[in-house]
């Protein structure tokens, strides 16, 4: 079979001979193997055409081009910083794809999507009676029990009207191939489906990889899907032009670069719960502005957690009040909380039974046979037939297996697989609690092709297909999130268990339209606007600037301390004490701990660069600038993470400095790259608010950098070598000797670091900028009165101009320094999560 594969391939393609030789390799080591991808092949062993076209393309290609052509494009993998956590983890993974995409014909496709889309309107429909009438279980359809043993049950939504009129707008289905060609479900998704964003971005990677066999191939596009269901996220608002906010957990979700990726793409603002104040029954967002209404909440969050005052009062992660605005209708929140009780395995065996009374129709499309253990005969049969089937909780549980907290069955298990001691303690649980357990049929999965050291191997799947309500209808992703597994059993699939993902291609008959997000011009109304920037944004970019700041200063002082080390040995004027200044400075910075050599120039400067234990190493600014820009990836670009990434990077493989030549090649590398970012920052960033926080930080940091190197280096006892370093470190050597004929002067230094508004490394100048930045922010009153931070940048402006640099002393630049403190600290008061007492913003209007 896997010859004849290789043979109509090859015709097909009308690939050499050197082409066929390679894909028979490939298909060579099948015969050692359980079987071929059974996606290859139909029920009746006929090969697929439409993975024929595939294989015979992809068999021409030259030796060791599809591997070097997806190591290009994975590249964007890293330097996008896509990634995932697996459950339990604090480390991101790089995202796992595989470069062979799932395959599927417009015929099977339309089925599988008219499958998804009725199971969709199921699900709506059940959530309206189960919150509404309650006529299902009243009329005995359903046993109340397999909807209250669910934590996913909220009796606080009872009654209810969603806002919108729909309680699921994203509905998502576990697919699976059967041994018959057939697809049967594995399991819904209504809580809060994911997978979706990292669907656009395997896409994106393997069409960038292939891109001619892309578009031969007829693929049908991912953009009208993700274009119709913000459509219909709009059109649930109350509002013709609502703000829609995506609610995430926040960086430490496993799913948080997806999240991110999303908010990015559909233009969504990307908000956690203590971005969110519920107040007159209605939501807001905490912006630098005041606060401004959320129209629509996209939730990621599971609904337990969204309000701590009524539900999980643990939780970090939702908002207070939140349930009281949705019952009040001032807020739509999608899906609903409370859809989530639909994914419990406990309703699966009552579905079509549901569906010809929800609907009136038969379910297309079946799933795993499941028995709830909560009825008397299912239990009998599943106790009959134990070694027979998988055991699995009934309902979604936390962190544990059902009844017992040990973890026995956090997810399906074969009863034949457990040790006696584990199968006696589910014996006795399941005869304690039988209805928090189901048993389910073993199903035998297909397999699909994936491409493992240049070989085509078989991988078993599970596909997950997207629905979205949009003011059309329901609208199915045309392809979906196909994960892949290493080992036979596809139980417990999840990243992170030693599964990769792949790219879904649905072939058209026909060639496919090629759309974007770009609307017509008729559909915008132009705007040229600042934004309402979140206030933890803001937080997160000030910081971001700041910590950069350090990082960079912290190179410059690494790099004279290596180059003072030089001189000192070529005989030049360095002095030791030019040496014990800059271990000063790295000593204060908290750059150099203990252990260091006094007279090691290297090994200080190593430490400096790479003492992960050190707080103000470069590596660790570097590390903390990286946190920081973790936490709002939908704001920074592709390419300003892999040019921080890229600092890490070098920095955490960097083997150890042995030499000053070692030591600034190192620095030189990094400093260069600071200059692409501040570059990136400058040159591409909108001049909205958040570039200006973004500089903000950076022009504190500057600023207090600055006088405490004055203070250290141009006092009045200062010799040529201190003002010699302090111009160096200042970046100004240069314009000191094209502005002074004359040697190095203590007041002419003084005025150059400190005091000139046209040297851009001085005090004045952050100052300067500093006001423009204050000048365009919005002000909370409107009543014309200064705000605390311009009302302290206004008074030490005001000091600088006027200050001469003659009299400028070390108290005077200590003064001036503590006065750019109590600024930064305004700045966090007035615009950084203003707390309880955040207001909207208060327009007074009066007589001229």
């Amino acid at each position: 079979m896997a010859a004849d594969t290789a043979a109509a391939a090859r015709n097909k393609a009308g690939a050499e001979p050197g082409a066929a030789a390679r894909l028979r390799e490939w298909l060579r080591g099948y015969e050692s193997l359980p079987g071929v991808p059974d996606e290859l092949f139909d029920p009746k062993g006929r090969p697929r055409d439409h993975w024929l076209d595939f294989l015979g393309h992809f068999a021409a290609f030259p030796a060791g081009d599809p591997g070097n052509r997806f190591g290009l494009s994975a590249r964007h993998l890293r330097d996008s910083g896509a990634s995932y956590r697996a459950g339990g983890e604090t480390a991101e993974r790089t995202w796992p794809l595989n470069p062979l995409p799932l395959i599927l014909a417009q015929s099977e496709w339309d089925e599988i999507s008219a499958g998804v889309e009725q199971r969709a309107r199921l699900m709506e429909g059940i959530l309206q009676d189960v919150y509404g009438e309650g006529r299902l279980v009243a009329d005995g359809h359903l046993p109340a029990a397999a909807l209250t043993g669910s934590r996913d049950y909220l009796r606080a939504i009872r009654g209810v009207k969603p806002p919108g009129g729909r309680f699921t707008h994203l509905y998502a289905a576990d697919l699976g191939r059967g041994p018959d060609g057939r697809w049967w479900v594995l399991g819904d998704r209504t809580q809060a489906p994911s997978g979706a964003g990292y669907a656009l971005e395997n896409r994106l990677i393997v069409s960038r990889a292939f891109p001619n066999l892309y578009n031969t191939m007829n693929v049908h596009r991912l953009a009208p899907f993700f274009d119709a269901h913000r459509r219909g996220l709009a059109a649930a608002a109350d509002r013709s032009d609502p703000r829609i906010c995506l609610l995430t957990p926040g960086k430490f979700s496993e799913t948080y670069f997806e999240q991110a990726h999303l908010a990015r793409y559909l233009g969504f603002l990307l908000v956690e719960g203590d971005d969110l104040v519920a107040r007159d029954g209605k939501v807001y967002v905490r912006t630098i502005a005041g606060l401004k209404r959320a129209d629509v909440i996209l939730r990621r969050v599971d609904a337990d957690f969204i309000d701590p005052l009524e539900l999980n009062n643990a939780s970090r992660l939702g908002t207070p009040g939140m349930l009281e605005a949705i019952r009040a209708g001032g807020v739509t929140v999608l899906n609903m909380p409370g859809s989530g009780v639909l994914e419990s395995r406990a309703l699966m065996g009552f579905l079509p039974r549901l569906c010809r009374q929800v609907l009136g129709e038969e379910l297309r499309m079946p799933h795993v046979a499941t028995w709830w253990c909560g009825q008397p005969k299912e239990h009998a049969l599943v106790q009959s037939r134990l070694d027979e089937l998988a055991i699995a909780p009934a309902f979604n549980t936390p962190n544990s297996g059902s009844g017992g907290g040990d973890g026995i069955l956090s997810a399906s298990r074969l009863v034949s697989e457990m040790s006696p001691q584990e199968r006696q303690t589910l014996v006795e649980r399941m005869r304690d609690r039988p209805a928090d357990f189901v048993g389910q049929e073993v199903v035998r999965l297909s397999t699909m092709p994936v491409l493992r050291n240049d070989r085509l191997e078989p991988a078993p799947f599970v596909l997950r297909v997207f629905a979205a309500a949009t003011p059309d209808g329901i609208r199915v992703m045309p392809g979906g999130f196909c994960r892949t597994s290493d080992r036979a059993d596809v139980r417990a699939l999840s990243i992170g268990e030693g599964a990769r993902t792949a790219d879904v291609w649905v072939i058209g008959n026909r060639p496919v339209e090629r759309m974007t997000l770009i609307a017509s011009a008729e559909d915008v109304q132009v705007r040229r606007i600042m934004g309402h920037l979140p206030s933890r944004a803001a937080d997160n970019l000030c910081w971001l600037g700041r910590y950069l700041e350090r990082s960079e200063m912290t190179l410059r002082v690494v790099r004279s301390l290596c180059t003072s080390s030089i001189a000192a040995e070529a005989g030049a004027r360095a002095t030791g004490e030019s040496f014990d200044n800059l271990r000063t400075l790295l000593t204060e910075w908290g750059a150099l701990g203990e252990g260091v050599a006094a007279d090691d120039a290297v090994g200080a400067a190593s430490a400096a660069l790479l003492d992960t234990a050190a707080w103000g190493s470069v590596i660790c600014n570097v590390r903390a600038a990286m946190r920081t820009a973790s936490s709002m990836r939908e704001r920074l670009s592709a390419d300003f993470w892999a040019l921080l990434t890229g600092i890490e990077n070098g920095l955490a493989t960097a083997r150890p400095l042995t030499s000053e030549a070692e030591v600034l090649r190192l620095v030189n590398r990094a400093l260069q790259t600071m200059a692409s970012l501040s570059g990136l920052a400058q040159e591409n960033m909108n001049r909205v608010a958040g570039w200006r926080f973004l500089d903000i930080g950076r022009r504190i940091e500057r600023g207090i950098t600055t006088c405490r190197l004055t203070r250290l280096l141009a006092h009045d006892e200062a010799t040529t070598d201190d003002l010699d370093l302090l111009l160096d470190l200042n970046d100004s050597q240069i314009t000191y000797r094209a502005r002074y004929l004359i040697g190095l002067a203590l007041t002419a230094v003084r005025d150059l670091v400190m005091l000139d508004p046209f040297n851009t490394r001085s005090l004045a100048f952050q100052l300067n900028t500093l006001r423009e930045h204050l000048a365009v922010l919005p002000s909370l009153h409107e009543d014309g009165m200064l705000e605390e931070p311009s009302r302290i940048l206004v008074s030490l402006s005001a000091d600088v101009e006027t200050e001469e640099a003659r009299k400028l002393t070390e108290d005077k630049a200590h003064r001036f320094e503590r006065a750019l403190m109590r600024f930064s600290n305004a700045v966090a008061d007035r615009y950084f999560l203003q707390g309880a007492s955040a207001v909207p913003t208060v327009k007074l209007v009066g007589l001229a």
